[in-house]
């Protein structure tokens, strides 16, 4: 295997939670080193986020492998003039906090960019670096509603419904991911220095969009919740299966389409001139969709996806973490590895995603206990033994 492709990249990831971990982790599982800072004690409250095992969320393992946990307390001075230390000599810094934050630790952009020209800085926030809600707490679901996607999801007439993970934050930090790669390839490639790269919650919502924004600036139109179904895209929603399952099929393509009508017994829907066309389906989903689930009706979802899979229809089960976890696909693409927690727990994990064919990623280390790394990263950055015991003494690191 040749040599991971972020190898040698330096991250200092101060972020805590998800947005900035997760674009922290995304860099890790290509090379990148990562230092993750985190508060003498307590550290990331990720730790005691939902379930826990010997008191470490088992989330733990899959957001923060391949990273190195140093405890640095940033409220008090001598703690944000080691990260400043630390910051000199890196590639990247991450961080999550609400504007103004940084600056007033003397860490901010201006700062870090005269100690450290080549640094390249990812600041993640829920409204961004400037503007009217700049100073506002901003967390993923917030964003989520402000992003134009909470307003479409769920039943019609029914409270909307948020996607049960936090998008919000993931998508941000997809996005930063992806800012600090094209920042890189400036300063490396073409000879640059290194940049800020600003990131919102909403507006990576936002960016996901569609034809949310488009639709509504030339027809005024304004999309609603429509559960299951893809409004305007038809057939696509899940249909009741007489198991009580629900099988979820895509037959909006128009040759699909064809194919699907002539499997339910609807040869007539088949040779309508008017469906032969999505713009036409759309205008007639409603009959459409009760043609489909007469048929699914009749049958166990096992039975109707294969009858669907032989026709060559689109389509799937709804997949719990007990069917993810059992499927054969996914185990044999490799997108679930296991991790051993410092306690020994054998704990499933998202894979490695993207797949490289050349510089593959890997998971090569555990998610770290809580100040596991703080003397060997100090010690590389020239403190001596005595110097970090002092600080330690004052509860500057741990």
């Amino acid at each position: 295997m040749d040599k991971q492709i972020l190898s040698g990249i330096r991250v200092l990831e101060l972020g805590q939670l998800i947005a900035g971990p997760f674009a922290a982790k995304t860099l890790a599982d290509f090379g990148a080193e990562i230092i993750k800072v985190e508060t003498p004690g307590d550290g990331d409250p990720l730790r005691k986020w939902r379930m826990l095992h010997n008191g470490t969320s088992v989330w733990w393992q899959a957001q923060s492998r391949n990273k190195q946990s140093v405890c640095i307390d940033l409220r008090q001075q001598e703690g944000q003039a080691l990260v400043r230390r630390l910051a000199e000599s890196a590639d990247i810094l991450i961080e999550n906090f609400r504007p103004g934050t940084m600056e007033k630790w003397g860490m901010g952009w201006e700062e870090l960019h005269k100690l450290n020209p080549k640094l390249i800085m990812l600041r993640i926030s829920g409204y961004g670096q400037d503007g009217p809600k700049r100073d506002e707490p901003g967390f993923a679901a917030v964003a989520e509603a402000m992003g134009g996607i909470r307003y479409i999801t769920g039943e019609p007439g029914r409270v909307p419904v948020r996607a049960g993970v936090s998008l919000g934050d993931t998508v941000a930090g997809l996005h930063g991911a992806l800012g600090v790669l094209l920042a890189l390839y400036q300063r490396d490639a073409r000879g640059g220095v290194g940049q800020m790269i600003d990131v919102a919650l909403y507006e990576s919502i936002f960016n996901l969009s569609e034809s949310l924004l488009p639709e509504y600036s030339a027809f005024g139109a304004i999309r609603k919740p429509a559960g299951g179904a893809l409004p305007g895209i038809a057939p696509s929603n899940a249909y009741r299966c007489a198991d009580g399952e629900y099988v979820l099929i895509a037959g909006n393509g128009d040759s699909i389409f064809k194919r699907l009508m002539a499997l339910i017994g609807r040869q007539d829907l088949a040779d309508d001139p008017a469906l032969a066309r999505n713009d036409g389906r759309a205008a007639r989903v409603e009959e459409i969709d009760a043609a489909i689930e007469a048929w699914t009706s009749t049958l166990g979802l096992d039975a109707a996806l294969e009858r669907l899979t032989a026709a060559s229809v689109p389509s799937g089960r709804i997949y719990s973490a007990k069917d993810i976890a059992e499927d054969p696909h996914y185990r044999a693409r490799g997108v679930i590895e296991k991790v051993r927690s410092a306690d020994g727990l054998e704990v499933d994990v998202p894979g490695i995603i993207p797949r490289l064919s050349g510089n593959p990623g890997a998971i090569h280390a555990r998610g770290p206990t809580l100040g596991e790394h703080t003397d060997a990263v100090l010690g590389q950055a020239g403190l001596t033994a005595e110097d970090i015991n002092a600080l330690k003494a004052k509860g500057i690191v741990s």
